[in-house]
């Protein structure tokens, strides 16, 4: 719990680490400058970045929508000279711990779960408000509160002048009593490079046998209150304090379908999208909505169509949509929904006006969990032909997430007369190396290419081949 003599103490300047989806490394720079300020590095390490921020806009970290895991840096080593042999290696590990700048990470920690039991505490205020009796059986409608409002809220929680309520004090002696207890902690080694003689067990190791003789905190690899992360990369070391329990990348997804994407991962595509107000962007393959419902959160000027041809893939982005309108309800917005909407269709004859859409981003099928290479030799010269129907010439633009890179190529170059190619971000996908593909619509009206004139072939008929791939 965050005392008042916490609060009254001015801010000071943190390094914050932070995961991010490998190959977005950038995207995730760019937010953190745009909501921020800060200018973030990106690792040598790919899938991470690092930035300084001062405390008190530590309730802000925890609203980026690219990162996964939030770290506070505790020392930062650019090119550590590791010893030759296994036992003076890990003994420079077991000196390293006494001597590390533990004091302000410890602090960020004390205030980031202030945040966090401020966050719980609303929410369970949130559920134990009088439901209908209708709602009473529905495990999906979870009560939380808005995006918006809880920073709001958070950002007043941090303010010095703010008066502590009884709560406030009963927590703060209770925190009093947890501190007479030693701390439970876990140390987490990440390692990758090939040069060094020691394992990420070894280190993890000796490591924590030094931190916990140091701090007389106690080892426990499960229920612990203190995680120390040990980040190595080749002669790249860094030495943190894990903000986050779990990742940040589940916070919109509650029906969850095979083959969900990442919501950190569908946050970036639609960055690259660089969305407008009164945009109509459409996401032929949603799967569970994971794309179309992080733009709908922010980018609320934009209107957002989300459909598949499977059933059960409409009827749970449905269901995660009526999730985000009831937190938001019990949050106190008076808004009557969201700028979206969902139907089941064909996707190669998408049930629009031709040149009506401004923007299409889609996790196509990637011919492993779901769907065949085979089929997607069919299916995306079709899917591209029918995008490039309802996409408006000239402006219209796609971002298009598939793992059958060769397949998507070919069928590339087939519709040349109707996509053109900006660049492409590659990224990884639950272990598999995949493409996110940024294309612009060409000038030419659809029907005037060779490249349209063909009858497409109709999508495959068990289409939750549609959903994204994680």
């Amino acid at each position: 719990m965050l005392f008042m003599k916490d609060l009254i103490c001015p801010p000071f300047s943190v390094t914050i680490g932070a995961t991010v989806p490998t190959g977005f490394e950038h995207t995730a720079a760019e937010e953190v400058h745009e909501k921020i300020g800060a200018v973030a590095r990106v690792s040598k390490d790919r899938g991470r970045i690092y930035f300084e921020i001062t405390t008190d806009n530590l309730p802000k970290v925890h609203h980026l929508k690219s990162v996964d895991n939030l770290f506070v840096v505790v020392e930062y080593y650019e090119n550590y000279q590791f010893k030759d042999s296994k036992e003076e290696a890990l003994l420079d590990f077991q000196q390293l711990a006494s001597t590390l700048p533990w004091t302000n990470a410890l602090e960020v920690w004390k205030m980031n779960n202030s945040v966090k039991k401020k966050r719980s505490r609303r929410r369970g205020a949130a559920n134990s408000k009088p439901k209908p009796s209708s709602d009473a059986s529905d495990p999906e409608k979870l009560q939380t509160e808005p995006e918006a409002l809880q920073e709001k809220d958070e950002q007043k929680d941090a303010c010095a002048e703010q008066e502590t309520d009884p709560q406030t004090e009963q927590d703060s002696e209770t925190q009093e009593q947890a501190e007479n207890k030693p701390l439970k902690f876990r140390v987490t080694c990440n390692r990758a490079g090939d040069k060094h003689s020691f394992t990420s067990n070894d280190a993890a190791r000796d490591f924590g046998g030094a931190v916990q003789e140091f701090f007389q905190w106690k080892a426990d690899m499960t229920k612990f209150d203190v995680e120390v992360l040990l980040n190595i990369h080749n002669n790249e070391v860094v030495i943190g304090i894990a903000l986050t329990e779990e990742s940040l990348h589940r916070r919109n997804i509650t029906h969850f379908g095979p083959t969900t994407l990442r919501s950190t991962l569908a946050y970036g595509m639609l960055r690259l999208c660089k969305p407008q107000v009164s945009d109509v962007i459409v996401d032929p393959m949603c799967g569970t909505g994971a794309i179309p419902l992080e733009g709908v959160i922010e980018w609320t000027h934009s209107f957002f169509l989300s459909g598949d041809n499977h059933d059960m893939a409409v009827s749970r982005t449905v269901n995660n949509i009526n999730h985000i309108v009831k937190r938001r309800q019990d949050g106190g917005s008076a808004s009557p929904g969201l700028p979206i909407d969902t139907a089941q269709w064909d996707l190669c004859h998408l049930p629009m006006r031709t040149s009506s859409v401004d923007i299409i981003t889609t996790d196509m099928p990637f011919g492993k969990r779901m769907g065949s290479k085979k089929k997607n030799w069919d299916l995306y010269p079709s899917c591209l032909r029918e995008m490039a129907r309802v996409c408006r010439p000239g402006t219209g633009r796609a971002v298009v997430l598939t793992q059958d890179k060769k397949c998507f190529q070919k069928a590339l170059v087939r519709m040349s007369g109707l996509w053109r190619k900006s660049h492409t971000v590659w990224v990884n996908v639950g272990g598999l190396h995949a493409g996110v593909f940024v294309l612009r619509r060409t000038g030419a009206n659809f029907g005037t290419t060779p490249e349209d004139v063909r009858e497409p072939h109709r999508a495959p008929e068990s289409q939750e081949e549609g959903v994204s791939l994680s």
